[in-house]
This record gives structure tokens, sequence and C-alpha cells, in this order.
């Protein structure tokens, strides 16, 4: 979903596009074990900070996260019990800095309702200079407050990720890796500024800038 312009909902075939109706409740079952998370080196490497190596034990360890953005805090609980591999990798990513002056690039407002992030470029095709495997996927859904992983495909996650401001329904391709605790308010006035329809109708930047000053992450 949305790594680029074409690939998030301009590549409807990625997609299934309607209201969601599912229950806020996360039922997915745990992660599968570690040794299945492995960062593999990959292009784009856009403000490159290194590599992570897994180290289970630390990825075990609760976290929330804040971002602080010009339009107010968003803070959201990470799944790190259902998705070490890409919850490891926020927080690497996260403690350098790396989204410290980007800005969210793509809002859609139609059929799917979401806020997309994680890209320094901020031209939707960036990313960290690797990427690393789908996780908790089996049963997911995308309430209004999910976090998850932006992809061009099986297994290509990286930097990119969006928040669900408004119930969506989507094929369970995309890793849920967090729950906003607050700022979900921020997020809705963000959507209800709406977008340029720049990548089409109800899909493009946001007409309220969202300019990330920095991430700050708190163990839990």
């Amino acid at each position: 979903m949305f790594r680029k312009p074409s690939a998030l909902l301009a590549a409807s075939a990625l997609l299934l596009l309607g209201t969601a109706t599912q229950a806020a409740a996360d039922t997915s079952p745990p992660a599968a074990p570690s040794a299945a998370c492995t960062y593999t080196p990959a292009v784009p490497a856009d403000n490159f900070k290194g590599i992570p190596v897994f180290d289970p034990v630390k990825a075990a360890k609760p976290y929330s996260a804040t971002l602080r953005t010009g339009q107010g805090a968003i803070t959201f609980r990470a799944l790190t019990d259902k998705a070490p591999c890409t919850t490891y990798s926020f927080k690497f990513l996260a403690q350098r800095d790396y989204f410290d002056r980007s800005h969210c690039h793509r809002l859609t407002t139609a059929r799917i309702y979401v806020l997309q992030c994680g890209d320094p470029t901020g031209t939707g095709s960036g990313g960290p200079g690797y990427s690393f495997p789908d996780e908790n996927l089996t049963g997911a859904t995308y309430p209004a407050g999910t976090v998850a992983m932006a992809n061009a495909g099986p297994n290509t996650n990286g930097s990119q990720f969006f928040f669900v401001w408004k119930d969506t329904k989507l094929s369970p391709a995309y890793t849920p890796f967090g729950k906003v605790t607050a700022g979900l308010d921020v997020l809705q006035k963000i959507a209800v500024g709406g977008e340029d329809d720049q990548n089409g109708p109800g899909d493009g930047f946001p007409t309220l800038p969202v300019n990330i000053k920095r991430v700050q992450i708190k163990s839990r």
C-alpha cells in the first residue's frame, strides 16, 4: 500500500475499498518467533541511519511513540507483542531522528481514510536503506486509530507508515503495528482540511501541512 502514488490507492488492485465495519478490538494472534525478523539491505537509502540488528529481548519491551507535528501531537502504543520486527524498526529509526523534520505526504479522503508518513523525501518513494517481512496479518483489520506499514508488495516494509483516521476496509496486507491512544482528533482535523487531489479524487497532499518536528519514544 502506498509506497508510491501508484502503489497505495492509485493501485486499487492492491486494496479492497469501502467503509469498514470491523470492531476496533485486535484479535490477531501473537507474532511469529523473532527468527523470522531479518532486515535486508535495499534501495533507496534516504537519510540513511544504518541497518538494525534484531534483538528479541529489546524488541519485546513495550513503548509508546509521540509524533510532535505542526498540527498537534499524535501518540500510539506500539504492538511489540504482535509485530516485534516492525516496532523494533520504527523505534530504531525514531531514536536516530530519522522522521524528524519530515512531513506526511499523502492523505486519502475517499473510500479509504489514511494519512501516510515516514518518507524523508516527501515523494512517496523514499526508504531507509533496508526492508523487512510482513507481520500480524492474520485477521488484520483497520479501524480508526490503526497504525500500519505502507508497502510496495509483500515483505517490502521500510520506513513509510500510515494512520487510519476513519474505519477503513483493506485487504490484510499491511502490517498493523500500533494503536493511537491520543491525537485521533488531530488526524481528523487534518482530514477535514482536505487534500489537493494530485493523485486522483480524494487522494493527494494534505492541505494542512503535517510537518513532523520530532518523534519521542517512551518506555511503558
